[in-house]
């Protein structure tokens, strides 16, 4: 640098020989100068392209979102968990609607004694709730939860986090329940087919599945200590309720029976034959069980003839189980033993000679057996 300055503030050299080698250095100066910008030029350009194909590939990959991420899976869990909520929601409302009517259920698969055995027992009310009722308010729940999930809404009024969780914890309680009473199905029951508990076991099991798919097995794994706690208290409950409500004083020998019927082999008076057709017209019924010697008793009292007039209820007709209860006609009699008549509104406890039906009932024999001759 310094020969280039040097020439140019000597504009009028003296001596020449002085001056062609001053020339030549600033020329091969030159030269070098450009090389070394044109290499400049060269790493600023390199530099700068790599640099942008660099942040085109972090603003990419930035964009790009793999078709397995959480959120994906969990709106197509949680549209499962309304759907198969919704079906659960829909059977339970329909054998909730037989309870409280004291109705039979369709069943679609045999003759129908299984379904009303099991949906009749014991152990279809927990501590005197109707388990169809708990399991309408649990389907509506969950298929509630459901919707408001897949479509990123803040669920019941509370946050999608706390949302999830709610729904985890009630999936979980429903499959443990399920497990519990799967367990009842087989050691309880067996031999016996429910159709509709069955698919009860199978959505709620779906649910759970539905519901961890949702959640994320990653976010599981940090609550298997609440889940643990809710299957806990989920068995402890089932276990008091239905320890309760089993009678303690049921024999080994009342523990399993099948129906079977007795033949009345006693002939009919005219007497019991007016008097079964009064109280049939008056619509006096007597409840009764087949395995009850007072019954068939009382049924020998009014012979083979006169005992096919009354309207007699038998409480126990898939016969006597462990864990069977009367039917819903019976259960709404408060029935405290057998034979129960009641006549015009009376309930009236126990075995009844002829006289002292016609008595309550208002019957009136002289205008009868004159009628009857």
């Amino acid at each position: 640098m310094a020969s280039i300055i040097g020439v140019a503030s000597s504009p009028f050299p003296t001596q020449t020989s002085h001056l062609l080698p001053s020339r030549s250095n600033s020329i091969s100066s030159l030269i070098q100068l450009k090389r070394y910008s044109v290499r400049r030029l060269l790493l600023l350009r390199v530099n700068c392209s790599s640099r942008q194909v660099g942040d085109a590939e972090t603003e990419s990959e930035s964009k790009v979102v793999l078709p397995d991420t959480p959120a994906d899976t969990g709106i197509s869990a949680y549209n499962w968990c309304a759907a198969l909520g919704g079906i659960g929601f829909l059977e339970t409302s329909y054998l909730t609607f037989l309870k409280f009517t004291n109705s039979e259920a369709f069943c679609p698969v045999g003759d129908g004694a299984s379904c009303g055995n099991i949906l009749n027992s014991s152990y279809s009310a927990v501590f005197g709730v109707p388990l169809p009722l708990i399991g309408m308010v649990a389907y509506g729940v969950v298929a509630i939860l459901g919707i408001q999930l897949g479509q990123k809404n803040r669920p019941l009024g509370i946050g999608e986090a706390n949302g999830r969780l709610v729904l985890l914890g009630t999936t979980t309680s429903m499959a443990a329940a399920s497990a519990y009473f799967l367990y009842i199905l087989s050691t309880k029951f067996t031999g016996e087919f429910c159709p509709y508990c069955l698919a009860s076991v199978l959505l709620s099991f779906s649910l759970f599945v539905c519901s961890i798919k949702g959640l994320g097995f990653q976010e599981v794994q940090k609550d298997v200590g609440i889940q643990f706690l809710i299957v806990l208290l989920v068995v402890s409950t089932l276990n008091n309720s239905y320890s309760d409500s089993q009678p303690t004083n049921t024999g080994s020998a009342m523990a399993e029976m099948e129906y079977f019927t007795t033949e009345i082999t006693s002939e009919s008076t005219p007497f019991a034959i007016s008097l079964a057709k009064h109280l049939h017209s008056i619509g006096a019924k007597m409840y009764g069980a087949f395995w009850c010697s007072h019954c068939q008793e009382q049924k020998q009292m009014f012979g083979r003839e006169a005992a096919k007039l009354l309207d007699y209820v038998e409480c126990f007709p898939y016969g006597l189980k462990k864990g069977t209860s009367m039917i819903n006609a019976c259960q709404e009699e408060k029935l405290e033993g057998f034979p129960t008549w009641v006549i015009n509104g009376e309930v009236l406890s126990g075995e009844k000679k002829l006289s002292e039906l016609a008595a309550l009932s208002g019957f009136n024999m002289k205008e009868e057996l004159t009628e009857a001759k």
